[in-house]
């Protein structure tokens, strides 16, 4: 059988980490795909850079845009990123010319996703992307096909490995912020400009392709609320610990009779839960089907040789025959769901808030939680340190709507004894 003839777009970590994988592990990729896999050519800025894989008897070309023109070339890999430029260009013209594209690109996957995939049905091209969400962790053939005949009703995760890694460092060794993001940046976890990670946008992009394959939806990223991690101190692990809950930063989605509720934010999770546990750059996703029940995929989220594994898998699949449709059903069919705004949902609350320590605060206090209904079920306040000092207090409330949270936060930050904006996390409950 002729070889399936495959280029690729980008030569970055991920992009490297693909080629080697596919000239170290010809033999048995050629054996579990029926056929060679052969790479033919690649595109990347700068020709010179040294390279872990050989590139002696590849073509290059200048211009990504080139690849989706070559008759030698069946699949392309893009791994350039971002959502607009050259990668979303290559991907349209490639789709259109009937080629397939495999992808680790969430964040394109997240924003034109939709128009990628009905362009793959519509030219008879094939667009896989395993590789967007959890690298290693084989989550989007899961859900598209191993629990193809399953209603799923939640689907819940640490998507983001840089956040799990600085939230670990925080809870086990105590350390601020700033300095576990430093060490993050120092062990290759987390990018120079860690924005997409710390600030939630990364792991909501994976929510958005998540509950798409889950529920059938269209993917629409602005309807996830997002909340990042930088606000949270060694204090609140302390406290959560003393609760009996983790502080993980949690892509959630589950369909409900008022409708589609999503969000990615920090939360206390009970320690009983397997995401408790799961800590440094691991990423973990728990899936709740009517047929199979609650299931948990744990591994490798990221890195070159992880990532590089679900492309080349993707790639087995299209060589075989084997890809299906990208959403697991033809893209026209994606629905419409009502998405429960923020204000919309109902939790339990944990609330932080550093307060001048002077006769009269917690009657204050009292006074916003009554006016917004919201029942405490614990209340804290640490012993005076220095005179002057504000003192944290910590209060966990009664499920409440988000909305009357929101309206207490906001009169909590306007009282005079509050020296620093208040911190308001989600509790999971207990499953």
């Amino acid at each position: 059988m002729k070889p399936f003839c495959v280029a690729l777009a980008g030569l970055g970590t991920v992009g490297g980490g693909v080629g080697q994988l596919l000239q170290t592990n010809a033999n048995v990729i050629a054996a579990r795909a029926g056929r060679e896999l052969k790479l033919v050519a690649v595109s990347a800025r700068d020709r010179s850079k040294a390279r872990a894989m050989d590139l002696d008897s590849i073509a290059w070309e200048p211009s990504a845009l080139a690849l989706a023109e070559r008759p030698d070339v069946d699949a392309i890999v893009e791994v350039i990123g971002g959502a607009e430029g050259i990668a979303r260009a290559l991907c349209e013209k490639a789709l259109a010319n009937g080629k397939t594209i495999v992808t680790a690109n969430k964040a394109l996957l997240a924003t034109h996703g939709e128009r990628l995939a009905q362009l793959a049905e519509d030219n008879g091209a094939t667009l896989c992307f395993e590789a967007a969400v959890c690298g290693g962790i084989p989550i989007i053939k899961t859900m598209r096909e191993a629990l193809a005949g399953n209603r799923i009703t939640r689907v819940q995760g640490l998507l983001n490995g840089t956040c799990n890694f600085i939230l670990t460092r925080m809870s086990r060794d105590g350390m601020g912020f700033d300095e576990a993001l430093d060490l993050a940046q120092k062990r290759g976890f987390a990018e120079a400009d860690p924005t997409a990670d710390v600030d939630g946008l990364d792991a909501r992009h994976k929510l958005a392709l998540l509950s798409t394959l889950a529920f059938g939806v269209r993917p629409i990223v602005d309807s996830i609320s997002l909340e990042g991690i930088r606000r949270l101190t060694p204090l609140d692990f302390e406290l959560a610990d003393n609760l009996g809950f983790s502080i993980k930063l949690l892509g959630f989605a589950q369909r409900t009779a008022q409708g589609l509720e999503q969000r990615v934010s920090p939360c206390l999770v009970p320690l009983s839960s397997p995401l408790a546990s799961v800590d440094d750059e691991v990423n973990a996703v728990e899936i709740d089907g009517d047929a199979v029940g609650p299931l948990t995929l744990i591994g490798r989220g990221a890195g070159a040789a992880a990532t590089a594994s679900a492309i080349v898998g993707d790639l087995i699949d299209c060589a075989r025959g084997m890809a299906g449709l990208p959403w697991g059903v033809p893209t026209k069919d994606l629905s419409e769901m009502k998405a429960l705004s923020a204000e919309e949902q109902k939790s339990r609350w944990y609330i932080r808030l550093d307060v001048q320590d002077r006769a009269g605060v917690l009657a204050e206090l009292a006074d916003i939680l009554r006016d917004e209904d919201l029942s405490v079920e614990t209340l804290w306040q640490q012993a005076r340190s220095a005179a002057q000092e504000p003192v944290p207090v910590m209060i966990v409330t009664h499920e409440a709507s988000a909305a009357a949270l929101a309206r207490a936060v906001v009169r909590f930050a306007a009282l005079g004894a509050v020296r620093t904006p208040p911190l308001a996390l989600r509790i999971e409950p207990e499953l």
